[in-house]
């Protein structure tokens, strides 16, 4: 029998003898130790050997209202003793039909269609299928291409990898996939000296329509995560870009599709990361934060305009034949349902708001360290970037691996903190105290310290 001290060990070992995990270097688990979590509470992770973990980034930015959330855990039991799955071709449920009309009431204005997947990949995948399809089934058969920031990052199945422009994801398989217009990114943190964020947006709108200009005969859709591009560094911008972006695409007959797979549901400090610019999408790919970190789902919400390119007998071959064999699922859409009550019964916009300033407050004096060249923040997304030069902003030689130090020395000190290469970012679940978040600054200073270090 294992000893209660030896658990963590023996799962670990069970667990490297078969299993292939995500985004890893499996080598590495020679030296970086495999971290068996048998339970949560709350923002809190708890290992087999009772080691307890603060998620700093609610479990790849999925979760929203804590671990074993009891009013999301109670609505699941209660669905999965009436119906856990049913073919959704032909056939419908009460739960994706209330989480589609309340869907519709949240978003913006004009989004009246929602067409739902098992995952943000899957929901970018349907949006640049359903954009296409769109321009083919009205005539346009030319339009095949897209325009991405430089920078992006909207998953990693063929056709979500084909408008990322994140190398260390795209390179490797770059001759399977399709070669996507780039746009430079409005990122503030490329701002020349002495410009605003709002200038630099304004500067990189006018790029923007100097492509379109010259290749919107040929392009279906632009495709932007809205205020922050996550996976390529945490990188934000001025909402203005979005103003400007939505004018574009009307002026050049393109589609605008809104990748908030990680930034809705209250992450920016708005419901949805759009209405900071004030602007509704034609495309807007929802997921993650959707079930509050429970289950997978996505959804793609539409217009009716595109919706109705698509309606015709069936002999017009016009039907959009995209599917997945978990699409709709009563329970994760009854986890969405609850997630969505959560924000309607409690004051989460208003909490996160001043979470949010708090985490500012504490991240303020890291501008002055001689290795952090930027400390930005939008709403409950925070990064801090370490270079090697402060004043030049040459960072860190990537093999040294300056990041995975902070990871390693936030294991030590109970805090799950895992950065994107030499940045150390903050995502917390919403249900984090002051207190909380003060150990998740405090323990990434002092990881930030140790890494820095030669």
């Amino acid at each position: 029998m294992t000893r209660i001290q030896d658990a963590n060990a023996d799962l670990a070992r069970r667990d490297l003898r078969h299993i292939w995990h995500p985004c890893t270097q499996m080598h590495d688990h020679e030296h970086v130790p495999m971290v068996p979590i048998v339970r949560g509470e709350g923002p809190w992770l708890i290992d087999a050997d009772g080691n307890r973990y603060l998620d700093g980034i609610s479990s790849w930015w999925t979760n929203l209202f804590g671990h074993a959330n009891p009013r999301i855990a109670a609505a699941l039991a209660d669905q999965a003793k009436t119906l856990e799955h049913v073919i959704f071709a032909g056939f419908t449920h009460p739960p994706a039909i209330e989480l589609a009309e309340q869907l519709v009431k949240l978003t913006p204005a004009g989004l009246e269609k929602v067409f739902f997947a098992d995952n943000g990949s899957a929901a970018v995948e349907v949006a640049l299928k359903m954009s296409f399809h769109f321009w083919l089934n009205q005539g346009h058969g030319e339009k095949t291409r897209f325009i991405a920031l430089t920078g992006s990052y909207h998953g990693e199945t063929l056709g979500a990898l084909s408008v990322s422009d994140v190398a260390l994801y795209r390179k490797t398989y770059a001759p399977l996939l399709l070669t996507p217009i780039l746009a430079p990114s409005p990122d503030a943190y490329e701002g020349e000296p002495g410009e605003t964020p709002e200038q630099t947006a304004t500067r990189r709108l006018d790029a923007m329509r100097a492509l379109l200009e010259q290749h919107a005969h040929e392009t279906c859709a632009v495709i932007v995560e809205p205020l922050v591009q996550c996976a390529g560094g945490m990188r934000m911008y001025h909402p203005s870009y979005l103003t400007g972006l939505r004018k574009l695409c009307d002026q050049y007959n393109v589609h605008f599709i809104a990748d908030e797979i990680a930034v809705g549901f209250g992450r920016t400090g708005t419901m949805f990361a759009c209405e900071q610019g004030n602007v509704a999408p034609d495309f807007m790919c929802l997921s993650k934060g959707l079930t509050g970190g429970t289950l997978p789902l996505s959804a793609v919400l539409t217009t009716q305009h595109v919706y109705d390119a698509f309606y015709a007998e069936y002999n017009a071959g016009k039907a959009f034949l995209h599917s997945h064999s978990y699409t709709g699922n009563p329970l994760a859409c009854r986890a969405a349902l609850e997630t969505l009550a959560i924000f309607r019964d409690e004051p989460v916009l208003e909490r996160n708001r001043a979470l949010a300033a708090h985490l500012a407050t504490r991240l303020a004096p890291l501008r002055d360290h001689p290795n952090v060249a930027d400390v930005r923040q939008q709403g409950m997304i925070a990064a801090v970037e370490l270079v090697a030069d402060k004043k030049t902003r040459r960072p860190f030689p990537p093999e040294e691996r300056r990041g995975l130090r902070v990871f390693l020395h936030g294991l030590t000190r109970g805090a799950l903190l895992r950065p994107l290469g030499n940045i150390v970012y903050f995502m917390p679940p919403y249900v984090v105290s002051e207190a909380d978040i003060d150990h998740l600054v405090d323990v990434a200073c002092e990881g930030i310290a140790r890494a820095v270090t030669s």
